[in-house]
């Protein structure tokens, strides 16, 4: 089997302040589909969900998680097409915080991944997800945080 058709096991973080979440904006130009989806990213060999998740913030916004705050909410099972192209994921699903309030008053959060991608999160409230609203994934999430 190609690396390109393995199912890739992943590790986000639902950051929520006054009803709202903290959320990337994402794009698929195949679907002309505006989607979010909570921070976080590919889980390494050798490292745990929770590592990942602090690693992944700091690479992503540089912006360091409590670890003592990581909650398990769950996982879900994401098989998707994006930009044209199928993809699979298992995905461990946390609730966290910041060690610093400040990320809580950004309304819009600007970064570069090191691959020169640039990362736009936002805290969006939690109703404007849904059926014919703003598009929230990994599909299962938002049923998750009901």
């Amino acid at each position: 089997m190609s690396k390109k058709y393995r199912i890739r096991p992943l590790a986000i973080c639902v950051f929520r302040h006054q009803n709202r979440i903290l959320v990337s904006e994402n794009y698929d130009s195949y679907k002309k589909e505006h989607f979010f989806r909570p921070l976080g990213g590919r889980i390494e060999f050798g490292e745990s969900s929770t590592d990942t998740i602090c690693r992944e913030l700091m690479e992503e916004i540089q912006a360091e998680v409590d670890p003592q705050s990581l909650r398990y909410l769950g996982v879900v099972e994401n098989i998707f097409q994006y930009n044209g192209k199928p993809g699979h994921e298992i995905v461990l699903i946390y609730d966290g915080a910041f060690k610093e309030s400040k990320w809580y008053h950004q309304a819009l959060i600007r970064e570069m991944e090191g691959d020169g991608t640039e990362i736009r999160a936002v805290w969006k409230n939690i109703q404007e997800f849904g059926k014919g609203k703003s598009i929230l994934y990994p599909t299962g999430l938002l049923e998750l945080l009901a």
